[in-house]
């Protein structure tokens, strides 16, 4: 388990990327649909009760939100779809703003999906990870509130939703998740220190073309 998350703290909300922090350093955001209980997953995985607002109603997250781990990496909570009871302008306003993040934000390494494991793989989640796979973007899954199914059930659900991204051309990581039973605090910690640390060797690589080119 990394410890350096623990240490995450709330740094601004933005209506629109023009808005966000300077694009520099790395990203990692999670994506999920309303009530599929991404809050609760940041909260669990920086141990902080409140870093991330949890409500029981779907939709409040309707703001890109940034939270710095230090000076060069950070967390990005993208606005929940498909449950909020609001109006359809409300909704595509949403949609573009998550669209316009994932394609122009050039410090985003990798994404948390988030999927409730009762309700895996919705419309909105294939187009989650159609969006990534055309950013080369690395995807770890979790399917949260495991504690819902018996053992035996949610592992087979991992096993289903596994064998159907086969179909993508791209590697895509998932894990069962409980954010109230604390279940895969540890593995996701894993993913997000792998997915840091491929943004950290990719830039020392450009770094590295960099300097040879000017010798």
């Amino acid at each position: 388990m990394n410890p350096i998350y623990h240490q995450a703290k709330f740094i601004s909300s933005a209506p629109h990327i023009r808005y966000a922090p300077i694009d520099a350093g790395s990203e990692v955001a999670f994506a999920g649909r309303s009530n599929a209980g991404k809050s609760s997953a940041i909260n669990m995985l920086t141990r902080q009760n409140a870093l991330a607002r949890t409500s029981k109603t779907p939709g409040r997250t309707q703001l890109l939100n940034f939270f710095e781990i230090n000076e060069s990496q950070r967390f990005v909570d993208l606005p929940g779809y498909g449950f909020a009871k609001v109006p359809l302008a409300v909704k595509k306003d949403w949609h573009a703003m998550m669209e316009m993040y994932l394609a122009q934000r050039e410090s985003l390494c990798g994404i948390i999906l988030v999927m409730d494991i009762r309700h895996p793989l919705t419309d909105f989640d294939w187009q989650m990870l159609e969006w990534a796979q055309h950013r080369e973007l690395a995807v770890h899954i979790l399917l949260t509130k495991a504690d819902k199914l018996n053992y035996g059930v949610a592992k087979n659900t991992l096993l289903a939703v596994q064998k159907e991204l086969a179909v993508l051309n791209s590697t895509v990581t998932l894990q069962l998740f409980s954010a109230l039973k604390k279940v895969g605090m540890d593995e996701v910690h894993v993913a997000i220190d792998r997915l840091f640390a491929a943004a950290k060797d990719q830039s020392e690589t450009i770094n590295s073309m960099a300097l040879a080119d000017g010798e």
